[in-house]
């Protein structure tokens, strides 16, 4: 089993980049998930109810982020110097974040066709992960819950052999907006992971994702017209756990160390448990 892909979402909700190796450390992969759009009292915006946040492209770089959009001239915008703050929420977690200048603010509203504030997680900003799944002093920034998101091709392949079969036209992993993805013929073998070891670096399973309409959309248009796996995923993958209820999709994950992470690289699982429960057809 090895590393077959590495993502990140500089802006929450934006595009992905892919990337041949990415830095890691206990707040998950550099740079991911550090900038958000919000409305002007501070609540989180996704593409769940704004589907054109997946036609913002994102470039990062030493002085702050690129945007750009189709038909737009590019944004550049400076990392904030965090005299200016905002206080936001994401799913009822509050957090200070550094308000960008006013510019970035007016051509973001009118790209979006709204009013909307882009703010930064900088080094003020404080957030925890759940406690109940990912135990105590776990940062994280901007992503839903969890510091990485864990998918494999093994279970990628298993959800579209099931669209195929209902004939229904497949999906790409790019749907999922995973961080990291392995290359392994088994599906679901991640349902029965505690912990795997990348390059030095533990990774801790604590959580399966549910997934939510995002899935449905393209993440390059923000079109919900094309395929969708939920039909899929509700016939072969609800879950059973009331805990973690909904069709369920890779793995939360909290990153123990730092290092470095590549393409190719070997993955090793470090602990097994018991599979999550599944709702049987």
């Amino acid at each position: 089993m090895h590393v077959s892909a590495l993502n990140i979402f500089p802006l929450k909700s934006a595009r992905g980049i892919a990337l041949n190796e990415a830095a890691i450390d206990g707040w998950g992969l550099a740079d991911d998930r550090r900038w958000m759009i919000t409305d002007p009292s501070g609540g989180f915006i996704t593409q769940r109810e704004l589907p054109a946040l997946a036609r913002i492209e994102v470039s990062p770089h030493a002085e702050g982020l690129r945007l750009a959009m189709d038909g737009k001239s590019d944004l550049d915008v400076a990392f904030p110097n965090g005299d200016g703050r905002l206080e936001v929420e994401i799913w009822k977690s509050p957090v200070s974040a550094a308000l960008a200048d006013d510019a970035a603010h007016t051509v973001l509203s009118d790209w979006l066709q709204r009013e909307v504030r882009l703010v930064h997680f900088d080094a003020d900003a404080r957030r925890m992960a759940s406690t109940d799944w990912a135990g105590p002093d776990t940062p994280v920034a901007f992503a839903d819950g969890y510091q990485v998101l864990v998918t494999t091709t093994g279970s990628l392949g298993a959800l579209n052999a099931d669209m195929a079969k209902n004939g229904e036209a497949p999906v790409g992993m790019d749907r999922f907006r995973a961080n990291v993805v392995l290359e392994h013929d088994q599906p679901w073998a991640e349902d029965g992971w505690a912990s795997i070891e990348i390059g030095g670096v533990t990774l801790h399973l604590v959580k399966p994702c549910a997934r939510c309409i995002m899935t449905t959309q393209d993440q390059l248009t923000g079109s919900r017209e094309g395929a969708s796996p939920m039909p899929a995923m509700g016939r072969i993958r609800m879950s059973a756990d009331r805990r973690v209820p909904g069709p369920l999709f890779g793995w939360n994950a909290v990153p123990v160390g730092s290092g470095r992470l590549s393409i190719g690289q070997q993955v090793r699982v470090v602990e097994q448990r018991p599979a999550w429960d599944i709702k049987r057809r």
